[in-house]
């Protein structure tokens, strides 16, 4: 008899103490959960030993990743409808060790056990990061992360992101039910930047992490800028100096594969810091602070475009998101906007405007999904079947946590301030003039 989806459904509320809002298909072709829900397919035993050896969300991610694990439906609705059992409910250990403590819990991971069959754990996907023993955010380990999330072919990355080329949160004056494109809104993006910086024919623009060269060439070719192009990525690096010619601007843009900590050719007018913060880290925050700080000229401006967390009560428990650390940015760290803020104060730059685009980037992640979806046969052929389902998770549960309100993404205006006081911006800056 084909019960295994009954005997799961059955098992996982016993563990979670509350019904599964999921429907259930197994390996067998039985069904067991709420009718006209989505349905989490459980393609095979497999999966729930990944489980079994790695409870929480790394081992949900393993079994997703090595395609063990998938979803039938809206995966938006999946995913909102599972998040408050796995993604909210924490995975601390001492949670994990009292729950094992009730004798019907214990009951069920034995059911689990059995349904599980020959308790041998399996490898990690490939995708999943290989990590070298050593310290964070160095220049080697940061060259390491950077590669392993940039240098999966830039093929990939056109068929997500668009003929933008642009990966970071766009700026949407309407959504596309109301006639805006991805492509018009991070033109737009890049144009508020511009904007906020002052760009104008003549100064000299430093973009850190230029990915593959959009703001470089915006600001070049809109606003008659000089630019240096910093990234780690020996693959956007070779994209973007080839858009930089065929837009014949080398005369006024370079790219370099080259760490923001090695760049001495300063002072520069502006430095444009767009999602790249996010890799620095914490305890290195504040050196990055002052090394932009150092490569400006006095009255220079900084905006730095960065994803931020809410802050917690106890900030010595802030842990990275598993999923995000082993598959999608090794490395990365989110912190506060108010820290932020701080570093960037305590590194000299006088603060001038914080603005919140959080909305903006739900919008952006749902085009960028539609985009892979929309796209898959093709993504296969260009990546690894298990590297595809990783953006495609990723992307899709970022967008709700920016819709959520779990997490923001801010553009803060600094500046280096003269001893003299004069900022340079004018009396009304959010005009942008």
């Amino acid at each position: 008899m084909a019960d295994a989806a009954l005997r799961l459904q059955n098992l996982f509320e016993q563990l979670l103490g509350a019904p599964l809002p999921v429907r259930i298909r197994a390996w067998d072709g039985s069904q067991a959960g709420p009718p006209g829900a989505p349905i989490l397919v459980v393609r095979n035993r497999r999966a729930l030993r990944r489980l079994l050896f790695k409870p929480g969300e790394l081992g949900l991610a393993r079994a997703w990743v090595a395609g063990d694990l998938g979803v039938d439906g809206d995966l938006y609705t999946a995913l909102e409808l599972m998040a408050g059992l796995i993604w909210e409910r924490g995975e601390d250990a001492r949670t994990l060790a009292g729950a094992l403590r009730d004798p019907e819990v214990r009951a069920a991971v034995r059911g689990l056990v059995r349904l599980a069959g020959p308790p041998l754990p399996p490898s990690p996907p490939p995708e999943e990061v290989r990590r070298a023993r050593g310290h964070l955010h160095t220049k080697r380990s940061d060259r390491r992360a950077i590669s392993h999330h940039y240098d999966v072919g830039n093929d990939f990355y056109e068929l997500v992101l668009g003929p933008s080329m642009v990966y970071s949160c766009a700026y949407w004056q309407a959504p596309e039910a109301e006639g805006g494109t991805l492509e018009d809104a991070q033109r737009d993006k890049l144009e508020l930047v511009s904007r906020k910086l002052g760009l104008r024919p003549g100064l000299r623009l430093l973009d850190v992490g230029c990915g593959w060269g959009s703001m470089a060439i915006h600001a070049a070719r809109e606003h008659g800028v000089s630019v240096v192009g910093v990234t780690l990525s020996q693959e956007q690096a070779a994209y973007a100096r080839k858009r930089v010619a065929d837009e014949g601007l080398t005369d006024r843009v370079e790219i370099r594969v080259q760490d923001y900590r090695d760049v001495t050719d300063g002072p520069y007018d502006a430095i444009s810091s767009i999602g790249m913060a996010e890799h620095v880290g914490a305890e290195r925050y504040l050196e990055y602070a002052v090394d932009l700080h150092r490569l400006l000229r006095p009255g220079g401006r900084l905006l730095n475009h960065q994803i931020a967390r809410r802050p917690q009560r106890d900030e010595s428990a802030y842990n990275v998101d598993a999923f995000i650390d082993a598959y999608v940015f090794p490395d990365g760290e989110l912190a506060p906007l108010g820290t932020t803020v701080t570093q960037l104060e305590r590194a000299g730059f006088e603060v001038r405007d914080v603005e919140s685009i959080r909305e903006h980037y739900a919008l952006t992640l749902r085009r960028w999904v539609a985009n892979l979806e929309s796209e898959w046969a093709a993504a296969l052929r260009l990546v690894s079947p298990g590297r595809a389902r990783v953006w495609r998770l990723y992307m899709a549960a970022c967008a709700l946590s920016f819709e959520r309100n779990r997490i923001g993404v801010n553009q803060v205006l600094a500046v280096k301030t003269p001893e003299a006081g004069g900022s340079g911006l004018p009396l009304r800056a959010r005009t942008w003039h």
